[in-house]
């Protein structure tokens, strides 16, 4: 008679139990070592430095701008359309320099996205693999140029090039300043569109030119649509980037704020204002020199507005491939 010893029974749940501590105690050892908090915290800072960076800057916009609305009603400020704050008489109508910065992103616009676009079809959808290896850093150079390079090259080729066959076009006029800011921001929005693009997988164009589709149609049709979020988010932080320019719009559009829509003039945006005031010519104190901080707050709403609009397109489009 053969004896055989006593079997054992373990519960499922026990094996994975005992396998699964060694990689937690792991994972807990890795996370909470003093190396990986003081990464943790260091990022945190970095983080947190930004984050009150933005915050300080609206602080003091909104501080320094209390003086000027003591002094300059709302009704005024938003109603008036002249803007002469170093006049003996004096207007502080804000329509006039946003006229100016509206006219240059308009234009810049005109010329950038689409050309913008195009370029990154291109380089992410037709360009072989070592032309789009040239192509793409070659473009992304351009935003390594210096805007105050840019401005002399409005000033000294554009108009001049533009004043041969348009009539009546002054020396400083808005549309050589913008036609120069959208050449600015051409890589930005051929760069992040491109990005988009690289994202779409490539079997939803496949699947496409399988059931009939031409290249053309794949990409006007599928790839683009399916990066319509990252698109569009190139469009708005580009934007945003052509109200803020201040060199090339102040040494090409003039210095002169007027509410006109005529590209033909010389106009005056909000950023071309603060560098006028901010040489040193105007008093501390005054309501000239507040002035300045009532307009960067405004051009400071502005572009958050854009920056806000455009993380809520990327969000509220993005697609999960």
């Amino acid at each position: 008679m053969s004896t055989e010893p006593p079997a054992v029974t373990t519960s499922p749940g026990a094996d994975t139990e005992t396998s699964s501590r060694p990689t937690e105690d792991l994972r807990k050892q890795v996370y909470d070592s003093p190396k990986e908090k003081a990464v943790k915290y260091a990022l945190g800072a970095c983080a947190l430095i930004s984050v009150l960076t933005t915050l300080g800057i609206a602080a003091v916009l909104v501080v320094e701008s209390i003086p000027f609305f003591q002094s300059v009603s709302l009704g005024e400020f938003f109603g008036d359309t002249r803007w002469t704050p170093q006049f003996s008489e004096k207007h502080f109508g804000i329509w006039a320099l946003l006229s100016g910065t509206v006219l240059v992103t308009v234009i810049s616009a005109v010329v950038a996205l689409p050309i913008g676009l195009a370029s990154a079809i291109f380089v992410s959808e037709y360009a072989p693999s070592l032309l789009r290896k040239t192509l793409k850093p070659a473009l992304e150079l351009l935003a390594g140029v210096p805007t105050v390079v840019y401005g002399y090259f409005a000033l000294t080729f554009v108009t001049p090039l533009l004043q041969s066959f348009i009539p009546g076009l002054g020396v400083y006029n808005a549309l050589s300043a913008g036609i120069v800011v959208g050449i600015m921001i051409i890589p930005m929005v051929a760069s992040l569109s491109e990005d988009a693009l690289q994202a779409v997988p490539d079997s939803l164009g496949q699947a496409a030119r399988a059931l009939g589709a031409t290249k053309l149609e794949s990409v006007l049709r599928v790839n683009v649509p399916a990066a319509f979020s990252g698109i569009m988010a190139s469009f708005i932080l580009a934007v945003s980037r052509a109200i803020g320019e201040t060199m090339i719009v102040t040494l090409a559009a003039g210095a002169t704020p007027k509410m006109t829509l005529d590209p033909r003039e010389s106009i005056q945006t909000m950023t071309a204002f603060i560098v006028q005031v901010s040489k040193g010519d105007t008093p501390q104190g005054t309501i000239e020199y507040n002035s300045l901080f009532a307009v960067g707050l405004v051009l400071f709403l502005i572009t958050l507005s854009l920056n806000i609009l455009a993380n809520r397109i990327t969000r509220r489009y993005q697609e999960q491939y």
